[in-house]
């Protein structure tokens, strides 16, 4: 007998892993349940429809980022570091969830409802304005200049991190977005530290 939620998370873990496919076509609800050996039926038992199926992974992605970059924010004061492991966290969970980048991307979502774009802006946005308060702590403790456009610098933050997650997908998972993290991060950082000219 299955537990109450169970089969709910089987169906997106489903969706998630048909998504991981290099070559994956629009996902269809008849492929998905030909995958889990159930009826279509079945899967609108648990989901009022496809787009509640992707809802179901985006409600995944925002809660696990969420509460990772809390335990950041609790553990580590520095406000530049802070940033530092919150880009590395998002390029880390694209490379260990494969599927769920192509949600990240919007790839996943070219068909589907426009609302489901909406609420990713909307998770985009959250994101961007943790690390521009990262980037203000940083600014207040002397390690980021006064200056410095903390809005701005969250803001290329974020388009760095949809760049790779974008050459990700591109690549058929093949360059992680993790390459060169380091070097690069030394490069955005000194510009970051840089006082405006």
């Amino acid at each position: 007998m299955t537990v109450p939620g169970e089969r709910r998370t089987q169906i997106l873990q489903a969706l998630a892993a048909m998504l991981e496919a290099p070559e994956a076509e629009k996902v269809t609800t008849a492929a998905l349940a030909a995958r889990l050996q159930c009826s279509e039926a079945a899967l609108y038992r648990h989901f009022a429809s496809k787009a509640r199926m992707y809802e179901g992974l985006i409600e995944f992605i925002e809660s696990t980022l969420f509460s990772l970059i809390t335990r950041i924010g609790t553990e580590e004061r520095q406000g530049l570091i802070q940033a530092r492991s919150i880009v590395q966290l998002l390029l880390g969970f694209a490379e260990r969830n494969r599927g769920m980048t192509r949600v990240l991307t919007g790839e996943a979502l070219v068909h589907e409802n426009e609302r489901l774009m909406t609420r990713m802006n909307q998770m985009f946005d959250r994101l961007e304005a943790t690390l521009k308060q990262a980037l203000r702590i940083a600014a207040s403790q002397g390690s980021l200049p006064a200056s410095l456009d903390s809005a701005a610098a969250a803001n290329l933050l974020m388009a760095w991190v949809l760049g790779r997650w974008q050459q990700f997908t591109r690549s058929g998972f093949r360059q992680s977005p993790l390459t060169a993290w380091e070097a690069q991060w030394q490069i955005v950082g000194r510009g970051l530290i840089q006082p405006a000219a």
